[in-house]
């Protein structure tokens, strides 16, 4: 990939980041873990990988605006109709828009060619250890979401039972069990490597606010008769 084409993608790519939980940084982060995963893998096409990563989030505006849409499946119509208008080969346009519509995790939708496969992992990187806690506690904000809700006892609920959205239960439905799911050895040693920071953050998180409920309601009850 030329110059040329490198700025024609990231300048489209900027174009459509809105969402600061997803902005152009987090692109750049994509980019770079794909680049470093695609070392240890073989015959990798650096003109499809480069170009997906960059454009794997253009939908995030539509699936903001209609929660019903998937920004995956945006996205990838997006930048096949970019590519193909900007005179690029139609099968090189589909293999850009396979990547990106298969990034987001789905069970009957799963990446299939070795750069959809490291898209994927890079992605999902950027969800493990300290940055995804950071970046999903920057979304709840985004979006009025509290961090944790209250038991029927007064308590802080773990998450794991929850029904309405926080994020313990965001922790608890997705960040927790994100571990397994690589596709490439380099991402999944990467994961295992950020996992304990999570870990650690969300029980030293939950202990903390747990504390100050369960001590705080015991002492307001004596006050309160």
């Amino acid at each position: 990939m030329n110059k040329e084409t490198y700025c024609l993608l990231e300048n489209f790519m900027l174009c459509c980041m809105e969402d600061t939980a997803h902005d152009k940084e987090h692109i750049y982060r994509v980019l770079f873990n794909a680049l470093e995963i695609a070392k240890t893998e073989n015959n990798v096409n650096y003109d499809v990988l480069i170009a997906a990563c960059l454009l794997h989030d253009i939908g995030r505006k539509e699936q903001f605006e209609n929660p019903d849409l998937c920004h995956a499946i945006i996205g990838g119509d997006k930048a096949y109709q970019f590519l193909v208008e900007h005179g690029f080969d139609m099968n090189y346009a589909e293999q850009v828009k396979q990547c990106i519509q298969t990034h987001r995790f789905r069970k009957n939708n799963p990446p299939g060619s070795l750069e959809a496969k490291i898209l994927f992992d890079a992605d999902k990187l950027d969800a493990a250890g300290a940055i995804g806690i950071a970046r999903t506690l920057l979304y709840k904000g985004i979006v009025s979401e509290p961090l944790y809700s209250i038991l029927p006892n007064g308590l802080v609920s773990t998450g794991e039972s929850d029904t309405e959205p926080s994020f313990f239960r965001e922790y608890k439905y997705k960040l927790e069990n994100l571990y397994s799911n690589f596709y490439t050895e380099k991402a999944t040693i990467v994961a295992s490597e950020r996992q304990n920071i999570a870990v650690e953050f969300y029980r030293n998180l939950y202990r903390e606010v747990n504390s100050a409920y369960q001590n705080g309601k015991n002492e307001l009850d004596k006050i309160i008769q």
